[in-house]
């Protein structure tokens, strides 16, 4: 059979400070019309680079395409030179590629029309009008609204979610045979994820476009794609169609990546298991199986021999593994003994329920941060940007609120307002008793110890120049907690092992730790100070999922040893769902639902949390295959310029004339359920 695009034995190299890195290492896959083919792994594993390379896309030097055939329509697209017309005819006009980033990949200074009539002019020889009609029934195509007009916009001029559509405008400008998604949701939110996927599912289904989606959302996953390709350092270790494999993984890469991802249908006590170890270096592979340090179901062969090639172990399931992980698991079941994988599951549920906590640590009341908007030379004030509208909410001492909401709700700000970063324009915010929106700077010194942060970032958030130790260390001198020297140093050494680093790295520089180390290091300086309370600022979201893993576990264990309090802000509800006490959803600068995890998944109450929840999805396709979808339509209005009303009202499918024309309040439905609706 002939595919559409065959992939045989890619390999591809870069070179670098006088190291040969095997980013592409041997890759064989195929793609065929109509099918959406997903291809998954961690960060480094050589997803992007595999499509790149088939594109001869990568840059050079330092990257060199040294094997392997990449045939299209039958014909070898490495046999054309990077730069030949050929090439750029296939580049756009056959295989069309939508970005991660769209505000880097689209050009300022052009607009979207001009930028979408380039390609078709190019490729199709449309003159400047046709281009500019066809630039407008694109944009149409991808759900913008009144494309007439916005064909004149410059990218800055439309949200990241408008963004990405008129990159896939520009990836769909020449009907192509085949799209690449690199990693093209991922920064998105998940509702606008949504209505992109959904969008590039529809344009599959009504034009027999191909779709690769290289990803590391396994739900994204289970949801949209046909087959899968997982990947690891620079090989495919596994592939098949998605049923097969989310059902039956047969490599203990995929088992992991399973295990270390939280579901919405979880039981809430489920321990995550993450993957230890970290994947190979690139430049010093070993010869035998790259998973084997990281991998539980090692055996004696695994040590000895070369690494396993990819071979079916069921009709059209292929693994690059030695163990037949279900006769393993079969045998020790049968001899009473424990599956492999439960073993890798020792300490799957937590102890026990925790006890109820009722002390109140931190009480918000009626809070509002807004942000003036100043025009002119004498910056006079013509509109607040109202960030935090009037919010109210509590803490309980060794409890754990999740916040979430889409980006620019005001998630962050609530959380430095808290921590005095941002000056509160009203309202209260009570930590222990004492309001902390009302004191000086001088008289809020001696608390801020008990309060502290973990950044987002774990790169940008350590200083490149400081050493470990110094890093973790420096709150100790700041808030004078050691006497001694001796002290000092005792006291960053028992910080680095409660975090699970050993002592003898604080003499590292940041670069030379890992992501998750570096987020590791963040946790350890937030507790040098004894705080007790923590707010998690998206401290996973920059984590690839087994180390997510790692971190969620241990941000639970902490709690419990050292009795912490955390506000846990972040976009992926399914852990928020697995590590919070309560959740609060904001939207628009406003809390629109609050209520105990339980009742807010299993019973949510607002349209907005209702499609928010519908959006996430579970990496399972049989499960999604029967879920409810709830996609919502259109942008999140400017909070310069909020609707009268509900500010949801705009986008609501239930909504009322009464919801245009009045705010709800947030009012207690029952068992301290609050809810900002007229519905409800």
């Amino acid at each position: 059979m002939n595919h559409l695009l065959e992939v045989k034995n890619l390999k591809t190299e870069f070179r670098v400070d006088g190291l040969t890195y095997k980013a592409v290492d041997g890759v064989s896959y195929y793609v065929d019309e109509g099918e959406i083919v997903a291809v998954v792994g961690e960060s480094g594993s050589g997803k992007s680079v595999t499509q790149y390379s088939g594109l001869q896309l990568i840059p050079s030097p330092p990257g060199k395409i040294v094997g392997g055939e990449v045939l299209f329509k039958g014909a070898d697209l490495l046999r054309y030179h990077p730069k030949s017309e050929e090439l750029r005819d296939i580049r756009g006009g056959q295989i069309g590629v939508i970005f991660q980033e769209p505000m880097t990949s689209l050009n300022p200074v052009l607009t979207v029309g001009e930028q979408i009539g380039e390609s078709v002019m190019l490729h199709m020889k449309l003159n400047k009008a046709q281009a500019r009609s066809r630039a407008i029934e694109l944009i149409q195509q991808v759900g913008i609204p009144d494309a007439e007009h916005r064909v004149d916009y410059y990218p800055h001029q439309f949200s990241g979610g408008m963004r990405q559509r008129i990159m896939i405008a520009m990836a769909l400008s020449c009907n192509p045979k085949i799209l690449i998604a690199d990693e093209a949701t991922t920064a998105l939110d998940v509702t606008t994820q949504a209505q992109l996927l959904e969008l590039l599912r529809d344009i599959v289904k009504r034009t027999n476009t191909a779709l690769v989606l290289v990803t590391h959302n396994l739900g994204i996953v289970a949801r949209y794609a046909d087959r899968i390709y997982v990947m690891y350092a620079g090989g495919i270790v596994e592939s098949g169609s998605a049923k097969d494999i989310f059902a039956s993984p047969q490599h203990p890469y995929t088992i992991g990546l399973l295990k270390a991802v939280p579901r919405l249908d979880d039981p809430k006590d489920r321990k995550l298991i993450p993957i230890e170890g970290l994947p190979p270096n690139l430049a010093d592979k070993p010869t035998t199986c790259p998973f084997l340090p990281r991998c539980s179901y090692r055996t004696a062969l695994c040590s000895e021999a070369p690494a396993p090639e990819l071979v079916e172990v069921k009709d059209g399931h292929h693994a690059a593994c030695y163990v037949n992980i279900g006769e393993t698991e079969a045998a020790a079941a049968a001899d009473g003994g424990v599956m492999l994988q439960e073993v890798q599951e020792k300490a799957e549920v937590h102890a026990g329920p925790s006890k109820p906590k009722t002390e109140i640590l931190l009480e918000v009341k009626n809070l509002k941060t807004y942000f003036p908007v100043t025009k002119g030379l004498l910056k006079r004030k013509v509109a607040d940007i109202k960030a935090v509208d009037d919010i109210s909410f509590d803490l309980k001492k060794g409890e754990t609120l999740g916040l979430v909401g889409e980006s620019g709700c005001g998630k962050t700000t609530v959380a430095r307002s808290i921590l005095r970063m941002y000056d509160p324009t009203g309202g209260q915010i009570l930590f222990e008793g004492q309001d902390i929106a009302a004191m000086s700077k001088s008289q809020l010194r001696p608390l801020r110890k008990h309060m502290s942060l973990i950044f987002q970032d774990p790169y940008g958030s350590l200083d490149p120049r400081q050493t470990a130790g110094h890093i973790v260390g420096e709150p100790l001198k700041i808030n004078k907690l050691v006497s001694s020297r001796s002290e000092y140093n005792n006291r960053v050494d028992e910080l680095f092992r409660l975090v699970g680093l050993d002592p003898d790295l604080k003499n590292r520089v940041p670069h030379e730790f890992s992501g998750g180390q570096r987020q590791r290091l963040g946790i350890a300086r937030a507790l040098a100070s004894n705080p007790s309370f923590i707010v998690c600022d998206e401290a996973i979201s920059a984590l690839d999922v087994s180390i997510q893993a790692q971190i969620i576990n241990l941000l639970e264990d902490l709690q419990v040893k050292l009795g912490l309090t955390y506000l846990f802000i972040a976009h992926d509800l399914s852990v928020v769902r697995h590590i919070s006490d309560r959740v609060a959803v904001m939207y628009l600068g406003r809390i629109v639902e609050i209520a105990d995890w339980k009742s807010l998944y299993e019973n949510p109450k607002h349209p907005y949390t209702q499609a928010l929840l519908a959006a996430v999805p579970i990496p399972d396709p049989f499960v999604e295959e029967t879920r409810e979808r709830i996609v919502i339509k259109g942008d999140v209005p400017s909070l310069m310029n909020k609707p009268p009303g509900c500010s949801f009202s705009n986008r609501c499918p239930h909504a009322t004339k009464e919801c245009s024309e009045s705010a709800p309040p947030l009012l207690n439905v029952g068992g301290g359920h609050g809810v900002a609706c007229f519905r409800a």
